[in-house]
């Protein structure tokens, strides 16, 4: 190696760009190219293609920049283009369009043609993006566009068939999950419903249970009964509350048990309601042992869902059943603590005792 090639090897070598082609380092994308002078090509730092030698290695800050010194674009990573990973954002963003406006569902197999990639790999991508199946979305989809139809179609089977179901008997068979209750029972605001309650007090402040035929459908808390009240009657505004049954006080004295003593398990059933995402959420936080805490972006992971933190963030927001569904165990990824529907400060305290539990 002649003297001019070794100092070029050692110059490039000594940049800190350098690491990240070696790396493959797909964060380096887009801020900047290298260019190899053996081959002609300028790349991506993420490029699979063998790393070049650092002689013949040169950096640009742009891709006009590179073509201008000569240099013709990587036919395998293609820099020219956007990212890979915005670009994937871009594809599944058009699909869940189509999804959204199609009257009936397009099979797997129908939106990989369209997406130009096979079956398998855009079932991966589409759950790594949105954190859900195509099938799922799908199917979320219909279900949203139900509980919108259900308040202006003229009948229910209108509704249904105008959300894109083709048969009655299929949305039927995922109404329960859907809605919380009948579509009936839905179209009239929970009208019907009964909906059983109590109001206890706790170290953290008030508390309040309510239950719907399918088991426990609220767990609130906060500084006072009338606060939770007017939470649980926007929450049913059509439903009967029932309140005041000693027999149905005993479940309350249950929940307040566990607050204070987490050690001793919460075993009750439960009507969950959310969306198909949410409820991935939620079942992953009730797997989180006591004394446990993991981050928005670790709760992404388990849920195979890696670029999905903010969703994460937003369904624990929405856990209408505080303690059941230990949304307090999410922390930032430093430890620290985030912010909690019912307050800090209770978030905090529930952590310590679980530590010592």
């Amino acid at each position: 190696m002649s003297e001019s090639t070794e100092l070029r090897a050692s110059q490039t070598s000594a940049d800190p760009r350098w690491a990240a082609v070696v790396a493959r380092d797909g964060s380096a994308d887009g801020q900047f190219v290298y260019a190899v002078s053996s081959t002609g090509v300028y790349c991506r730092p993420s490029c699979g293609s063998r790393t070049a030698k650092a002689q013949n290695v040169s950096f640009y800050s742009t891709t006009e920049q590179a073509e201008q010194a000569g240099f013709r674009a990587c036919k395998r990573c293609k820099p020219e283009q956007p990212p890979l990973a915005e670009r994937h954002g871009a594809l599944i963003a058009e699909l869940c369009r189509q999804i959204d406006s199609a009257e009936t569902a397009s099979s797997l197999a129908e939106l990989a043609q369209r997406a130009n990639m096979s079956s398998y790999h855009l079932q991966r991508l589409f759950k790594a993006l949105t954190g859900v199946t195509p099938k799922a979305y799908a199917t979320a989809q219909r279900a949203r566009k139900v509980r919108e139809q259900l308040g202006t179609a003229g009948s229910v089977t209108e509704a249904i068939y105008a959300a894109g179901y083709q048969a009655n008997s299929r949305f039927y068979a995922q109404a329960s999950e859907v809605l919380g209750m009948t579509p009936k029972r839905y179209r009239a605001g929970g009208a019907n419903t009964q909906i059983r309650f109590a109001v206890g007090q706790c170290s953290l402040g008030a508390i309040l249970v309510a239950s719907s035929e399918r088991g426990v459908c609220a767990i609130l808390m906060g500084d006072g009964p009338d606060e939770l009240l007017n939470d649980l009657q926007r929450r049913f505004p059509s439903a009967e509350l029932i309140g005041g049954e000693q027999d149905y006080e005993q479940r309350v004295a249950t929940v307040v048990g566990f607050v204070e003593a987490p050690q001793l398990g919460l075993s009750l059933p439960l009507d969950v309601r959310g969306t198909l995402f949410q409820q991935r959420v939620w079942q992953a936080l009730r797997e989180i042992p006591v004394g446990s805490t993991v981050s928005y972006s670790g709760l992404a992971q388990l849920i195979g869902a890696p670029k999905s933190a903010r969703a994460v963030a937003q369904a624990c927001a929405a856990n209408a059943l505080a303690v059941a569904i230990p949304c307090h165990r999410v922390v930032r990824n430093d430890g620290g603590l985030s912010g909690y529907r019912w307050g800090i400060e209770r978030k905090r305290a529930l952590l310590e005792r679980e530590a010592q539990a």
